[in-house]
């Protein structure tokens, strides 16, 4: 289930991210607060871990492990400008995730055409 070789992910272009998340190959990951989620809604078939909880979460080991994180997709990730999800792709690269991808914001995720819902 997890390889614990690290690799490095090819930059997925936002485009491509979307229409992946919408074919269900690939898991969208929302790592913001959960008062910016309410304000401004996450893209739609996002998974909304906040990033303070992403180790406990993304963890298989721990019992608070989010099932919806299998390790069997990709995984694309966004915060609300990109920082956040860059530090949440380091923490699930170092738990064993193979294919990671930070999006950025919302916003570019937005800006590529990838729906919001409230």
């Amino acid at each position: 289930m997890f390889g614990f070789k690290r690799q490095t992910a090819p930059a997925l272009p936002l485009s491509d991210a979307v229409s992946r998340v919408a074919a269900g190959e690939i898991l969208l990951l929302d790592v913001r607060d959960h008062a910016e989620v309410a304000q401004t809604g996450k893209a739609k078939g996002a998974v909304h871990i906040p990033l303070m909880r992403l180790p406990t979460m993304a963890d298989p080991r721990h019992p608070d492990f989010d099932k919806r994180l299998t390790g069997d997709k990709p995984i694309a990730i966004y915060c609300a400008s990109g920082a956040r999800s860059g530090m949440a792709m380091n923490i699930l690269q170092k738990l064993g995730y193979a294919e990671t991808h930070n999006l950025g914001g919302l916003r570019d995720w937005m800006s590529a055409g990838g729906q919001v819902q409230r």
